[in-house]
């Protein structure tokens, strides 16, 4: 069994992230991190995991568990670990920012890997520590990468996502309240949003000389859960030879799926799928994904990734069915 520490426990990252790691058969949680529900059990927070666990939170940590999952604030897992000293034999997952890019993937003698399994699988299983994806940027990449990969991104990029209201976090703020996101809709950070050093970063990965822009619009959804992209760039090719390319692309990919139908944000909610579609008129690719933000874009990919770390099937623990209705 792998021995699991979980740190920053009380979040919705880390709520779904306990309730797949619970019915993992290869996972065993060896303690859950959280200096405000300390002594409290797991379910007082998360109240759907009653009957489920007794285990409590706690404010002391093993040193030596196998996986160590941050669930922290963005900025805030380099000052934990600076602060806690863990065993060179402890992989680490960190579901926050702080090691996503290039110049910030070695620290304290550890060497980060970007978790995104379609991209680098088999970087992912050699690895000893993982920066898991931002939710944005797991749609929004896996929306572009075929196009990469065969040299084609040569114009710029337009991309409109919206994510659910758990995309902001548990703590409420003045555009997560509910009586202001029911029946509203509204666009944040736009063309500025933190995501879009990663998704350059991979699409470079691929293609190196890519050098056109990435033009992103965040909005916010008066929904729970989910993502919702579409994006669109210049083609030159038919939609045949386009559902060829991303087919090939992801023959292998566990969870990604391209859909010849229209999609809808049900499909996935729940998941840890991927499922885009593509469309062609006018010399133009539209390009749509969705994920939910939770699972595919948090802590189902760290989960995936854990898999492929410690040579599991890929799916362990993740076979997870979509609401319909």
């Amino acid at each position: 069994m792998i021995n699991i520490g979980i740190i920053g426990g009380s979040g919705y990252t880390a709520g779904e992230l306990l309730r797949l790691l619970i019915h993992h058969p290869e996972a065993t949680l060896d303690f859950v991190f959280s200096t405000t529900n300390a002594g409290k059990f797991l379910y007082q927070a998360h109240a759907d995991l009653i009957g489920d666990t007794d285990i409590k939170f706690t404010d002391v940590v093993n040193p030596e568990v196998d996986v160590l999952f941050l669930c922290l604030g963005h900025g805030r897992s380099r000052t934990f670990l600076q602060e806690h000293s863990f065993s060179s034999k402890t992989k680490v997952i960190d579901l926050g920012n702080d090691f996503r890019l290039t110049a910030d993937q070695h620290f304290q003698g550890r060497d980060f890997v970007y978790g995104l399994p379609e991209l680098q699988k088999a970087d992912i299983q050699k690895a000893q520590n993982i920066a898991n994806p931002g939710c944005f940027a797991t749609a929004i990449q896996l929306a572009l990468l075929p196009l990469a990969k065969e040299g084609i991104l040569t114009d710029a990029v337009h991309v409109n996502a919206t994510t659910g209201s758990t995309g902001a976090g548990v703590m409420p703020g003045a555009t997560t309240h509910f009586s202001w996101r029911d029946n509203n809709f509204s666009s944040y950070k736009v063309f500025n949003h933190q995501h879009l050093g990663e998704i350059h970063q991979s699409i470079q990965q691929l293609q190196e000389k890519h050098a056109e822009s990435v033009f992103f619009v965040p909005n916010r959804g008066n929904f729970s859960k989910g993502i919702y992209a579409t994006a669109y760039t210049k083609y030159r090719g038919t939609l045949e030879e386009a559902q060829q390319l991303y087919a090939e692309f992801y023959k292998d990919a566990a969870f990604t799926v391209v859909s010849k139908t229209p999609i809808h944000l049900k499909q996935v909610v729940n998941t840890n799928k991927c499922i885009l579609h593509l469309f062609v008129q006018d010399g133009m690719l539209l390009v749509t994904s969705v994920i939910d933000n939770l699972i595919k874009g948090a802590s189902g990919q760290a989960i995936h990734n854990m898999n492929l770390m410690f040579g599991l099937d890929e799916k362990m623990g993740l076979n997870l069915k979509s609401s319909g209705f």
